[in-house]
C-alpha cells in the first residue's frame, strides 16, 4: 500500500492551506484526489492540477480507481496526500481496504443538508454516519485547519 502522509477532507481540495502548509509539513511528493465528480470533469481536473505546489505530482481518481491506486505497491520515497470533499469518500476507501490511521477534517462548507459541526466544518447526517463508521473501524478523525493549529478531537462532539 502507498505511503499516505495526510488524509484530509476539504471542499476546496487543493488551495492555499494545502500548498503552503500541509504539503510543506508532510514533505508530500504527490497529491491524490479521490472524487467521482472531479475525476469525470476534464476542465476541473486541469484547473486543479495547475494549483499544485511545484514539483508535486497530482492525480485525480474515482473512488474505485483511488482504491486500486492506493492499494498498489508503494514507490520509493513517495509521500502522498489524499484529498476528498467528504468523509463519505474516505469511508468508501476504508471499506475498499485502504488503511488509514487518521482523517483530518478541514473546510467543509454549509450547503445542501449540512449543518454546522465544528469550526469550518459542516456535516450532513450521512457524513456524520461515515465519520462514526470510520472511527468504529479504528480510524482517528480530527479537525485541524493547518498543522500549527491545535487538534480538536471529534469523538466527543459525536456523543452530543
Amino acid at each position: 500500500m502507498k505511503d499516505i502522509v495526510l488524509a484530509r477532507v476539504d471542499d476546496r481540495l487543493i488551495h492555499g492551506q494545502v500548498v503552503t502548509a500541509w504539503a510543506v509539513t508532510t514533505r508530500a511528493t504527490r497529491i491524490i484526489i479521490v472524487d467521482d465528480g472531479v475525476a469525470n470533469d476534464s476542465f476541473n481536473k486541469r484547473v486543479i492540477k495547475l494549483l499544485a505546489p511545484a514539483g508535486t505530482a497530482v492525480d485525480i481518481y474515482t473512488v474505485e480507481e483511488g482504491i486500486q491506486e492506493l492499494l498498489s505497491e508503494p514507490k520509493a520515497n513517495e509521500r502522498i496526500i489524499v484529498l476528498t470533499k467528504t468523509p463519505i469518500t474516505f469511508e468508501a476507501l476504508v471499506e475498499g481496504g485502504v488503511k488509514l490511521e487518521k482523517v483530518i477534517l478541514g473546510g467543509m462548507g454549509l450547503r445542501d443538508n449540512r449543518k454546522p459541526f465544528v469550526k469550518n466544518v459542516s456535516c450532513s447526517p450521512e457524513e456524520i454516519d461515515s465519520i462514526k463508521n470510520m472511527m468504529n473501524k479504528g480510524v482517528k478523525v480530527i479537525y485541524q485547519l493547518v498543522p500549527e493549529q491545535r487538534v480538536i478531537e471529534i469523538s466527543g462532539l459525536l456523543e452530543k
